[in-house]
């Protein structure tokens, strides 16, 4: 991967991450990919009408891909549950909290072991999980069931193992959402909440997991769109320097930095697409989920590009991101060859088998 010969558009470009919706046609986003080189696709079940069909999508947007510098990530959220991707013929996981409540850590690796089993088999290669904030509300809480356990300790001893076993998959696990969005009750894709704990008291908990995640070498940890006002008390932690900073310098974490959807509430309802994506990437972030529609990507590209141009220190950093997100495909083994997918009869079977041992 010679990132030599990148201009700084298609280095800004490998940052982002784009999803899209019926308005972009194929045809459409396979020209975005081929010309603007972007880093990923984010995909959602309305982008596919059945497991097949995901599976000839993702063959088309890597053979899109295939002439460019460096390999496309394919990313979605599969934590399972009621954050679930996988079309309707697979057959689906309990929440994180129902594996979780076995304590059979047996049960609970097995489960992220099928997810990453399914995921690389599908061409899947980044997933936004498992969530390693701590429940502390009811199932249905914006985060909820999704959470691996009460308090850190059960989230350290659970989410990890998770995590741990979709990255032996060859799938890059992102975990989710730091600081710690169990800390507050409000839904991110509505609203941007600000949590009030005090450092030391985040530091205890929340961020305590995250350290610990670190520790066992995680790629990737994603911002919530969360103002932390021990850390920072004006920018959500997705587009917050502060928070960057006390993630990379305070946990020692030199991985991927990723931003949660820009498209949610919590930011679309305060910043435009293109300045959103510009605070994120100027706040230290290494990935950006755009989340705008795919007509506007290269309005971003172009917005960024005449922001940074002359900015020594941003040109910088940007460099040093995209190194770190081609050291990540490079590891990961991430290439743009077609996939067959998975035996949907044979997955299955291991999944109600799974199931049925709760």
């Amino acid at each position: 991967m010679d990132l030599n010969n990148m201009s700084l558009k298609e280095k800004i470009a490998q940052m982002l991450i784009l999803d899209f919706d019926a308005k972009t046609s194929e045809e459409k986003l396979c020209n975005i990919i081929k010309n603007n080189k972007i880093g990923g696709i984010l995909l959602f079940r309305r982008n596919y009408s059945d497991y097949n069909d995901m599976v000839r999508l993702i063959n088309t947007l890597k053979n899109a891909n295939k002439d460019n510098n460096i390999p496309l990530f394919i990313s979605l959220d599969e934590e399972g549950g009621r954050v679930n991707r996988l079309p309707s013929e697979i057959e689906k996981f309990k929440p994180a909290f129902t594996y979780s409540k076995t304590k059979d850590i047996s049960i609970i690796k097995n489960s992220g072991a099928l997810i990453g089993e399914i995921l690389n088999k599908t061409g899947i290669n980044l997933n936004y999980g498992p969530v390693f904030d701590i429940k502390r509300f009811e199932d249905n809480h914006a985060i909820g069931d999704r959470c691996y356990g009460e308090n850190a300790d059960d989230v350290i001893n659970y989410a990890i193992p998770v995590s741990n076993e979709i990255k032996n998959k060859g799938v890059v696990s992102v975990i989710k959402h730091f600081p710690g969005h169990g800390a507050t009750s409000k839904d991110t894709h509505l609203f941007l909440p600000s949590i009030k704990k005090s450092l030391n008291e985040l530091e205890n908990e929340d961020i305590k997991v995250f350290k610990s995640a670190i520790d066992e070498n995680a790629d990737a940890i994603m911002l919530g769109h969360l103002i932390v006002k021990s850390l920072d008390r004006l920018n959500p932690a997705s587009l917050s320097k502060k928070v960057i900073s006390y993630l990379k310098n305070e946990c020692g974490f030199d991985g991927l930095v990723v931003t949660d959807d820009l498209k949610m509430g919590a930011i679309r309802l305060i910043y435009r697409p293109k300045l959103a994506s510009y605070k994120a990437l100027k706040a230290g972030n290494d990935l950006i989920l755009v989340g705008a529609e795919a007509k506007n990507i290269d309005k971003i590209i172009n917005y960024i590009y005449k922001k940074v141009k002359n900015n020594d220190e941003l040109i910088i950093k940007i460099n040093e991101s995209v190194n770190k997100i081609a050291e990540v495909k490079s590891k990961y083994k991430i290439s743009d060859e077609p996939v067959k997918g998975i035996d949907i009869d044979e997955i299955n079977k291991k999944i109600i088998k799974l199931n049925n041992n709760i």
